[in-house]
């Protein structure tokens, strides 16, 4: 079943009876189900290209202690991002940082068809019921991204990602806080500076 996302999708003229959103899949007419099971095969290899981890150097002390000031400081940090991902990968909750860097990315994109293709993708990965990786978000934002996805823009998901990013401050990062992976990091540089 080596199948490639690039080969399998079907033709939109191909749908004499298209439904509302087919590719959202809200329905169960044949055209989506062909773009399920591509999906489902694709799915390994669309999460492959999402970077392990960002490219950072090593956060100092100083830095370390900022992210417990404040979750903006954590967040805006490619180090401390980094490191509450590996929190949230314990937490088997890695999908909501994945989802707002993936956001984040889109926002920095200008090519009308890049950005649809990266929006669907987002959706697909992270909105989508079927997907592993869904994203929790209230019926609200879901119908509000919906309509947006008939004309996908850079700013699609900030509804979303703004939901996320304030469940992941109020939720996960006070436990972040007091986790063991927070805690030796702190130590781990603080005795580092105070060796050098």
């Amino acid at each position: 079943h080596e199948t490639s996302p690039t080969t399998v999708q079907p033709a939109s003229n191909h749908r004499p009876n298209a439904c509302c959103f087919c590719w959202c899949c809200c329905c169960s007419c044949s055209w989506n189900e062909d773009r399920e099971r591509a999906w489902r095969a694709s799915r390994e290899t669309k999460l492959e290209t999402i970077p392990n981890c960002e490219a950072c150097a090593k956060p100092s002390p100083e830095e370390v202690r900022g992210w417990a000031q404040s979750f903006d400081k954590l967040m805006k940090s490619p180090a401390g991002r980094n490191v509450f991902r590996e929190f949230l990968r314990t937490e088997y909750s890695e999908e909501n940082m994945l989802f707002w860097l993936a956001c984040e990315e889109l926002k920095n994109e200008c090519n009308k068809h890049t950005i649809d293709e990266k929006a669907r993708m987002i959706y697909e990965d992270y909105i989508s019921i079927l997907s592993p990786k869904e994203v929790s978000l209230d019926s609200r934002v879901r119908e509000v991204i919906n309509r947006k996805m008939q004309e996908p823009s850079s700013h699609t998901f900030d509804d979303a990602q703004l939901q996320i990013y304030t469940l992941m401050h109020r939720d996960s990062y006070p436990r972040f806080l007091n986790s063991a992976i927070y805690k030796s990091l702190l130590q781990s540089v603080s005795r580092s500076s105070s060796e050098s």
